[in-house]
Protein backbone atom coordinates (compact mmCIF):
# COMPACT_ATOMS: atom_id res chain seq x y z
CA UNK A 1 0.00 0.00 0.00
CA UNK A 2 1.43 3.38 -0.98
CA UNK A 3 2.31 6.17 1.41
CA UNK A 4 -0.34 8.36 -0.20
CA UNK A 5 -3.06 5.81 0.56
CA UNK A 6 -1.94 5.60 4.22
CA UNK A 7 -2.09 9.38 4.52
CA UNK A 8 -5.53 9.50 2.88
CA UNK A 9 -6.88 6.85 5.25
CA UNK A 10 -5.42 8.67 8.24
CA UNK A 11 -7.06 11.94 7.19
CA UNK A 12 -10.42 10.23 6.70
CA UNK A 13 -10.17 8.59 10.13
CA UNK A 14 -9.31 11.89 11.83
CA UNK A 15 -12.15 13.75 10.08
CA UNK A 16 -14.60 10.98 10.98
CA UNK A 17 -13.45 11.06 14.60
CA UNK A 18 -13.84 14.84 14.82
CA UNK A 19 -17.31 14.65 13.27
CA UNK A 20 -18.33 11.86 15.66
CA UNK A 21 -17.19 13.84 18.70
CA UNK A 22 -19.05 16.94 17.48
CA UNK A 23 -22.19 14.97 16.62
CA UNK A 24 -22.28 13.08 19.91
CA UNK A 25 -21.62 16.31 21.78
CA UNK A 26 -24.52 17.94 19.95
CA UNK A 27 -26.81 15.06 20.82
CA UNK A 28 -25.84 15.14 24.49
CA UNK A 29 -26.28 18.91 24.83
CA UNK A 30 -29.38 19.55 26.96
CA UNK A 31 -32.23 21.40 25.29
CA UNK A 32 -32.80 24.79 26.94
CA UNK A 33 -36.28 25.13 28.41
CA UNK A 34 -37.95 28.46 27.66
CA UNK A 35 -40.88 29.93 29.59
CA UNK A 36 -42.79 32.39 27.40
CA UNK A 37 -44.18 35.06 29.70
CA UNK A 38 -46.99 37.35 28.58
CA UNK A 39 -47.17 40.79 30.20
CA UNK A 40 -48.41 44.33 29.56
CA UNK A 41 -45.45 46.55 30.53
CA UNK A 42 -47.31 49.74 31.41
CA UNK A 43 -48.12 48.92 35.02
CA UNK A 44 -45.32 50.20 37.29
CA UNK A 45 -43.92 49.01 39.64
CA UNK A 46 -45.03 45.55 38.50
CA UNK A 47 -44.02 45.70 34.82
CA UNK A 48 -42.75 48.60 32.78
CA UNK A 49 -40.07 49.48 30.23
CA UNK A 50 -36.83 50.80 31.70
CA UNK A 51 -36.21 54.09 29.88
CA UNK A 52 -32.42 53.62 29.99
CA UNK A 53 -32.12 50.01 28.86
CA UNK A 54 -35.38 49.47 26.99
CA UNK A 55 -35.88 46.25 28.94
CA UNK A 56 -39.09 45.18 30.63
CA UNK A 57 -38.54 45.24 34.39
CA UNK A 58 -40.56 45.31 37.61
CA UNK A 59 -41.77 43.27 40.56
CA UNK A 60 -43.64 40.78 38.38
CA UNK A 61 -40.70 40.34 36.05
CA UNK A 62 -38.22 39.67 38.85
CA UNK A 63 -40.72 37.32 40.46
CA UNK A 64 -41.31 35.21 37.36
CA UNK A 65 -37.55 35.09 36.69
CA UNK A 66 -36.99 33.83 40.24
CA UNK A 67 -39.65 31.17 39.71
CA UNK A 68 -38.22 30.18 36.33
CA UNK A 69 -34.74 29.93 37.82
CA UNK A 70 -35.99 27.43 40.38
CA UNK A 71 -37.69 25.40 37.66
CA UNK A 72 -34.76 25.46 35.24
CA UNK A 73 -36.36 27.72 32.63
CA UNK A 74 -35.04 30.67 30.68
CA UNK A 75 -37.59 33.51 30.55
CA UNK A 76 -38.77 35.03 27.27
CA UNK A 77 -40.85 38.18 27.82
CA UNK A 78 -43.72 38.66 25.35
CA UNK A 79 -45.21 42.17 25.62
CA UNK A 80 -48.76 42.99 24.52
CA UNK A 81 -51.86 44.96 25.46
CA UNK A 82 -53.50 43.79 28.68
CA UNK A 83 -56.75 42.69 27.04
CA UNK A 84 -54.77 40.41 24.71
CA UNK A 85 -53.05 38.44 27.47
CA UNK A 86 -55.69 35.81 28.22
CA UNK A 87 -56.44 35.17 24.51
CA UNK A 88 -52.69 34.73 23.93
CA UNK A 89 -52.56 32.19 26.75
CA UNK A 90 -55.57 30.33 25.40
CA UNK A 91 -54.07 30.21 21.90
CA UNK A 92 -50.71 28.90 23.13
CA UNK A 93 -48.74 32.03 22.22
CA UNK A 94 -47.42 32.27 25.80
CA UNK A 95 -47.01 29.76 28.63
CA UNK A 96 -47.85 32.02 31.56
CA UNK A 97 -49.20 35.50 32.19
CA UNK A 98 -47.98 37.76 34.96
CA UNK A 99 -49.19 41.33 34.72
CA UNK A 100 -50.73 42.53 37.95
CA UNK A 101 -53.71 40.39 37.01
CA UNK A 102 -56.48 40.16 39.60
CA UNK A 103 -57.92 36.72 40.25
CA UNK A 104 -61.62 36.89 39.35
CA UNK A 105 -64.35 34.30 38.83
CA UNK A 106 -64.79 35.41 35.23
CA UNK A 107 -61.11 35.06 34.38
CA UNK A 108 -60.88 31.74 36.25
CA UNK A 109 -63.37 30.30 33.77
CA UNK A 110 -60.77 30.78 31.02
CA UNK A 111 -57.42 30.31 32.80
CA UNK A 112 -56.02 28.71 35.95
CA UNK A 113 -54.45 30.95 38.58
CA UNK A 114 -51.59 30.41 40.98
CA UNK A 115 -51.84 31.14 44.67
CA UNK A 116 -52.12 34.93 45.26
CA UNK A 117 -48.91 36.92 45.57
CA UNK A 118 -50.22 40.50 46.04
CA UNK A 119 -53.20 42.34 47.55
CA UNK A 120 -54.54 45.56 45.99
CA UNK A 121 -57.46 47.98 45.89
CA UNK A 122 -58.52 50.52 43.28
CA UNK A 123 -57.62 54.21 43.33
CA UNK A 124 -58.80 57.39 41.61
CA UNK A 125 -56.04 59.68 40.35
CA UNK A 126 -56.43 63.25 39.10
CA UNK A 127 -54.08 65.90 37.74
CA UNK A 128 -51.89 67.43 40.42
CA UNK A 129 -53.49 70.62 41.74
CA UNK A 130 -56.86 69.83 40.15
CA UNK A 131 -59.95 71.30 41.81
CA UNK A 132 -61.72 68.01 41.11
CA UNK A 133 -61.32 65.86 44.24
CA UNK A 134 -63.45 62.70 43.95
CA UNK A 135 -63.59 60.62 47.13
CA UNK A 136 -65.72 57.76 45.81
CA UNK A 137 -66.88 56.28 42.50
CA UNK A 138 -70.20 58.14 42.72
CA UNK A 139 -68.26 61.42 42.55
CA UNK A 140 -67.23 60.52 38.99
CA UNK A 141 -70.77 61.05 37.70
CA UNK A 142 -70.90 63.52 34.77
CA UNK A 143 -67.12 63.23 34.32
CA UNK A 144 -64.90 61.49 31.77
CA UNK A 145 -62.80 58.78 33.39
CA UNK A 146 -59.96 56.79 31.85
CA UNK A 147 -59.32 53.08 32.40
CA UNK A 148 -57.31 50.34 30.73
CA UNK A 149 -59.36 47.87 28.69
CA UNK A 150 -59.81 44.45 30.23
CA UNK A 151 -58.96 45.50 33.79
CA UNK A 152 -60.91 45.25 37.02
CA UNK A 153 -60.97 49.06 37.06
CA UNK A 154 -62.96 48.94 33.83
CA UNK A 155 -65.28 46.31 35.30
CA UNK A 156 -65.80 48.45 38.40
CA UNK A 157 -66.81 51.52 36.42
CA UNK A 158 -68.97 49.49 34.04
CA UNK A 159 -70.85 48.06 37.03
CA UNK A 160 -71.75 51.61 38.11
CA UNK A 161 -72.74 52.63 34.58
CA UNK A 162 -75.02 49.58 34.35
CA UNK A 163 -76.75 50.80 37.52
CA UNK A 164 -77.53 54.13 35.87
CA UNK A 165 -74.60 56.27 36.99
CA UNK A 166 -73.70 58.74 34.23
CA UNK A 167 -69.95 58.16 34.02
CA UNK A 168 -68.27 58.60 30.65
CA UNK A 169 -65.77 55.72 30.61
CA UNK A 170 -62.88 56.19 28.18
CA UNK A 171 -60.94 53.00 27.49
CA UNK A 172 -57.23 52.78 26.66
CA UNK A 173 -54.90 50.02 25.55
CA UNK A 174 -52.41 51.14 28.21
CA UNK A 175 -52.36 53.19 31.39
CA UNK A 176 -49.54 55.27 29.95
CA UNK A 177 -51.95 56.70 27.37
CA UNK A 178 -54.64 57.23 30.00
CA UNK A 179 -52.28 59.19 32.24
CA UNK A 180 -51.09 61.30 29.31
CA UNK A 181 -54.69 62.25 28.57
CA UNK A 182 -55.26 63.01 32.25
CA UNK A 183 -52.30 65.38 32.33
CA UNK A 184 -53.44 67.01 29.08
CA UNK A 185 -56.99 67.50 30.37
CA UNK A 186 -58.72 65.05 28.03
CA UNK A 187 -60.10 63.04 30.96
CA UNK A 188 -61.00 64.20 34.46
CA UNK A 189 -59.70 61.17 36.33
CA UNK A 190 -58.21 57.71 35.90
CA UNK A 191 -59.08 54.61 37.92
CA UNK A 192 -56.19 52.20 38.44
CA UNK A 193 -54.92 49.68 40.99
CA UNK A 194 -53.75 51.41 44.18
CA UNK A 195 -50.04 50.37 44.16
CA UNK A 196 -49.75 51.51 40.55
CA UNK A 197 -51.53 54.79 41.36
CA UNK A 198 -48.93 55.53 44.02
CA UNK A 199 -46.09 54.83 41.60
CA UNK A 200 -47.65 57.00 38.87
CA UNK A 201 -48.03 59.85 41.39
CA UNK A 202 -44.27 59.76 42.01
CA UNK A 203 -43.40 59.83 38.31
CA UNK A 204 -46.05 62.08 36.72
CA UNK A 205 -47.91 65.27 37.56
CA UNK A 206 -50.86 63.38 39.05
CA UNK A 207 -52.07 62.64 42.56
CA UNK A 208 -54.17 60.02 44.31
CA UNK A 209 -57.57 61.50 45.18
CA UNK A 210 -59.09 58.40 46.78
CA UNK A 211 -58.61 54.70 47.40
CA UNK A 212 -61.56 52.39 46.81
CA UNK A 213 -61.40 49.21 48.88
CA UNK A 214 -61.94 46.20 46.60
CA UNK A 215 -59.76 43.54 48.25
CA UNK A 216 -58.23 42.21 45.04
CA UNK A 217 -55.46 39.62 44.77
CA UNK A 218 -52.97 39.14 41.93
CA UNK A 219 -52.12 35.72 40.55
CA UNK A 220 -50.03 34.15 37.80
CA UNK A 221 -52.17 32.65 35.03
CA UNK A 222 -51.53 29.46 33.06
CA UNK A 223 -53.55 27.78 30.32
CA UNK A 224 -56.70 26.09 31.60
CA UNK A 225 -55.91 22.52 32.60
CA UNK A 226 -52.11 22.88 32.67
CA UNK A 227 -51.89 21.40 36.17
CA UNK A 228 -48.29 20.24 35.84
CA UNK A 229 -46.96 23.75 35.20
CA UNK A 230 -49.32 25.31 37.75
CA UNK A 231 -48.16 22.95 40.49
CA UNK A 232 -44.52 23.75 39.73
CA UNK A 233 -45.21 27.49 39.78
CA UNK A 234 -47.16 27.29 43.04
CA UNK A 235 -44.37 25.37 44.76
CA UNK A 236 -41.69 27.83 43.64
CA UNK A 237 -43.91 30.85 44.32
CA UNK A 238 -44.68 29.67 47.85
CA UNK A 239 -40.97 29.27 48.56
CA UNK A 240 -40.19 32.76 47.25
CA UNK A 241 -43.03 34.49 49.13
CA UNK A 242 -41.66 33.05 52.36
CA UNK A 243 -38.07 34.06 51.68
CA UNK A 244 -35.92 37.17 51.96
CA UNK A 245 -35.69 37.13 48.15
CA UNK A 246 -39.28 38.40 47.96
CA UNK A 247 -38.52 41.20 50.41
CA UNK A 248 -35.54 42.20 48.27
CA UNK A 249 -37.64 42.32 45.10
CA UNK A 250 -40.25 44.54 46.75
CA UNK A 251 -37.60 46.81 48.25
CA UNK A 252 -35.90 47.13 44.87
CA UNK A 253 -38.99 48.63 43.23
CA UNK A 254 -40.93 50.17 46.10
CA UNK A 255 -38.20 51.22 48.54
Amino acid sequence: MSKIVYVTIAVVVVVAAVFAVYYLGFLSKPVEKVLRVGTSPDFPPFEYVDEKTGEVVGIDIDLIKAIANRLGYKVQIVSMDFDGLIPALEQGQVDVVISGMTITEERAKRVDFSIPYWKADQAIIVSKGSSFKPLKIEDLVNHTVGVQSGTTAEQLLDSYVSKGYNINVKRYSSYTLAVQDLINGRVDAVVVDSPVANTLAKKYSVEVAATITTGEEYGIAVKKGNKALLDQINKALSEILNSSEWDSIISKYMG
